[in-house]
């Protein structure tokens, strides 16, 4: 079954004096804050994004979102429809950064440091080659 491109979810964005905006997605079982609105927004979109990209990962069920007109607030409380376009979730996933262990005679990474080559730089350009990609 294809992936959905964007999920939409509630959240309760609740306001305490001298407090940070706490953010609760009550679908999900997930929380966070931000300093202002514009903070716990972007706050609760990457939040959203990488609960979302954990499921799809671990073939869970995907919970569906309640209505927003169903969900319970107080009075210093606002709900926010939060979305988030997943494919630019999923190629940042793939397109992550690894560590790996290389093994160098002594004499030639001293002559790689001596110049400042970038060792990631020459590996993934050696790599691209071989590969030919």
């Amino acid at each position: 079954m294809k992936k959905p491109d964007r999920y939409v979810y509630p959240a309760v964005f609740t306001y305490e004096d001298s407090q940070e905006i706490a953010v609760v997605f009550p679908d999900l079982n997930a929380a966070t804050s931000g300093e202002n609105d514009e903070d716990a927004l972007f706050s609760a979109r990457e939040l959203l994004g990488c609960v979302m990209l954990g499921l799809e990962e671990d073939k869970e069920d995907i919970p569906l979102p309640t209505p927003l007109a169903k969900v319970a607030c107080e009075s210093n409380e606002r709900v926010v429809l939060i979305d988030v376009y997943m494919p630019s979730m999923r190629l940042a996933r793939v397109n992550r950064s690894v560590n790996r262990t290389v093994t160098l005679p002594a004499w030639l990474n001293a002559a790689a440091q001596e110049r400042n080559i970038n060792f990631s730089q020459v590996l993934q350009d050696g790599l691209k080659q071989r590969l030919g990609v």
